[in-house]
């Protein structure tokens, strides 16, 4: 269609003009932006680094939890295969007459999420704090005993 023979204020004109103005002014949003809820678990998840071992027959989750109660740590299995460690790390109400001067631990909440492997047995899990260490152990379960071949008795008919 030719634009140039059409009024100014023709219906059809006015509409992509006032799309293509929607569409500039949304620009500024894209529409796949990440939630704030999205947000604020990915830094949760990335203040909190941990270390995983794989033993024989365990595998153990270190995270570094200084100052914190048993408390303020939550430890839980989700979907029958994720590993959650969660909890929040609160501020020091601050005593009369003192103020901070610098302020570099950081404060709130944190989290971390692990897709545990198959041989994870989630009914078997500890966790121990110790000296702001967490330690969450997750036993193996023992390997499936191989099959073994079933003998047919052979019949004389």
């Amino acid at each position: 269609m030719d634009f140039r023979i059409m009024a100014l204020d023709d219906p059809l004109l006015s509409t992509l003009q006032h799309l293509i103005d929607a569409t500039e002014h949304d620009a500024d949003k894209p529409s796949n932006a990440p939630t704030r809820t999205y947000v604020r678990d990915a830094k949760a998840m990335a203040a909190t680094p941990a270390d995983v071992k794989e033993y024989p027959n365990s595998y153990v989750f270190i995270v570094d939890m200084p100052g914190l109660k048993s408390g303020d740590i939550k430890v839980q299995v989700e979907d029958d295969n994720v590993l959650l460690i969660s909890g929040e790390r609160k501020r020091e109400e601050e005593k009369e007459g003192a103020k901070y001067v610098r302020m570099e631990r950081r404060v709130g909440k944190f989290m971390r999420k692990f897709v545990l492997p198959e041989n994870a047995n989630t009914d078997a899990i500890s966790a121990v704090c110790q000296d702001g260490v967490l330690t969450v152990t997750v036993e193996k379960m023992p390997p499936p005993e191989p099959k073994k071949p079933k003998t047919i008795e052979v019949k004389i008919a």
